[in-house]
């Protein structure tokens, strides 16, 4: 099936809403905090529940919908892993992604927030927790401390604690960004450290492929294939997230701990066989400390970025550990 025939087409009726919820959340390192925690539903009032999570820069707006047409940072997946005609999809904006707290804050905190949002929606239970990356470490903390909310989960790409030489790469990222907050030129550094992220969410044999063109010379400057690149996923990146927000939600991968033996609930483990930034021995580690846990273990030359790019292997996965939760 291709993936153009596989897509729900998104629905004419009004099939989404936002809203926040305000409340004093217990942060795991910063204490009792007031804080406003926006999210969007999208698919039919009455149908499953269905929590969707990405990596730090992802956002409440997961798929598009009538009422919110525009592309959601998951879309790939929308009527193809996830059927949002089938399924009602709750995802929120990260606890501190609006630059509003300046202090440490943990996957567990993210984990509350949710709960918190179910609550205030009178939500008791979701089929899964779908979540990649940053969205799978705070999944992991979702089902050690709310374990009664929560039939199923899928994790991929995120393990129950960061990898040293993924969290050194960060702390380079963050001390850019902080270096260029300090020198009047926040964009420049916020640039700078996204453009040395997406190095480690990428992978040399990819870089290898896409970038064949030799080094070149314009007068006195010395450019490599990639650079254009680069720059232009630094450009991207400026004003989608305050500096604060960035090293805070950086950080809080770097602080994230989950103890699989506590996360009772059935788990879909998803690992990348490429993936530089949370490697297979850890995403195994976690598989076989898990009570109940079924791994998949995919190839793909977009490291860690797998779950954006490869859309029919993970929504294989996807389809098949709903239904079992269902």
């Amino acid at each position: 099936m291709s993936h153009a025939a596989a897509r729900t087409e998104i629905p004419t009726a009004l099939d989404a809403e936002r809203g926040e919820v305000a409340c004093r959340l217990a942060l795991r390192h910063a204490g009792a905090r007031d804080v406003r925690i926006a999210w969007e539903l999208n698919g039919p009032a009455d149908a499953p529940l269905l929590i969707v999570a990405g990596g730090i820069s992802a956002n409440r707006h997961t798929l598009a919908s009538a009422a919110f047409p525009e592309t959601g940072w998951w879309d790939e997946q929308r009527g193809f892993g996830i059927d949002p005609t089938r399924f009602r999809v709750l995802s929120i904006d990260w606890v501190g992604a609006d630059g509003s707290i300046d202090a440490p804050i943990d996957s567990a905190d993210q984990a509350d927030a949710v709960a918190a949002v179910l609550d205030a929606l009178q939500l008791p239970q979701a089929v899964a927790w779908i979540g990649s990356s940053y969205g799978a470490m705070s999944g992991l903390q979702f089902a050690q401390r709310h374990p009664q909310r929560l039939r199923g989960l899928v994790v991929i790409s995120g393990a129950h604690r960061a990898h040293p030489f993924a969290s050194a790469w960060r702390a380079l990222q963050r001390r850019i960004a902080a270096l260029g907050l300090e020198s009047g030129d926040e964009n420049a550094g916020l640039s700078l450290a996204r453009q040395l992220a997406m190095l480690s969410y990428r992978t040399p044999e990819e870089f290898a492929a896409r970038f064949t063109e030799g080094t070149t010379v314009d007068g006195d400057v010395v450019r490599v294939a990639a650079e254009d690149y680069l720059d232009a996923c630094g450009a991207r990146f400026i004003g989608r997230m305050p500096p604060v927000a960035y090293r805070r939600l950086s950080e809080s991968i770097d602080l994230h701990h989950a103890d699989p033996a506590q996360v009772k609930v059935p788990t879909t483990v998803v690992a990348i066989a490429e993936d530089r930034l949370v490697p297979l021995p850890d995403m195994l580690d976690l598989s076989a400390k898990l009570p109940h846990s079924e791994l998949h273990v995919l190839r793909s030359h977009y490291g860690h970025d797998a779950f954006l790019k490869e859309t029919s292997a993970i929504a294989r996965v996807l389809r098949a550990a709903i239904e079992t939760s269902t």
